[in-house]
């Protein structure tokens, strides 16, 4: 019913959420629950996405955090396929990335409509709107912390209203964190293109 059809591709946009809805500067305020459960579950998730789509501030972080770093995941991120969205970015230093300037929903449907593995976000920032706003968004998996920070919040104004059904709801996995995975419902009767 909402999965997408054999000739797509999904798109998985995952983010990290704090109990008053802050996703802004998790580094800040989720590392001490990140435990051993969530890296080995985010380099699941990751090894079956083909490609990392992301906004210019995600690139800026992850390309200063991950060449440098060691490890599976590491090994892996740096490795994969990746695209910034960007219309400010002349060029791209990270291995394997390309910088896309043009609009990025028209440019991430495209991406969809060819055959290969997951294409995954991170966070939710203005790219990450622009693509749930465009109905781009196949599932939303929010991976909430037991904290209240102060920060960006995950709604954002002049976003467009979307119906998310839930799909799996749980602990995480590292203690005090939950796991909540949605996909889009779509009205009855509309089209499963993007």
């Amino acid at each position: 019913m909402n999965a997408p059809s054999d000739s797509s591709r999904r798109l998985v946009q995952t983010a990290l959420v704090s109990l008053n809805g802050v996703i802004g500067e998790p580094l800040r305020w989720a590392g001490p629950y990140f435990g051993p459960g969530s890296a080995e579950h985010s380099l699941k998730v990751l090894r079956r996405s083909e490609a990392v789509l992301m906004g210019l501030r995600t690139y800026e972080l992850f390309s200063r955090q991950w060449p440098a770093a060691t490890g599976p995941y590491a090994e892996h991120i740096n490795a994969m396929k990746k695209y910034v969205f960007s219309s400010t970015l002349q060029e791209a230093e990270w291995t394997n990335t390309s910088v896309i300037a043009n609009d990025p929903a028209q440019a991430v449907a495209q991406l969809k409509r060819t055959p290969g593995r997951d294409l995954i976000v991170y966070g939710h920032g203005q790219f990450g709107q622009t693509l749930c706003d465009a109905g781009l968004v196949d599932e939303l998996t929010l991976t909430v912390v037991p904290v209240f920070v102060d920060g960006a919040t995950y709604y954002r104004p002049g976003a467009l209203s979307r119906s998310w059904e839930l799909v799996s709801a749980g602990p995480g996995l590292d203690p005090g964190l939950v796991s909540l995975t949605y996909r889009p419902t779509r009205p009855e009767g509309a089209g499963s293109g993007s």
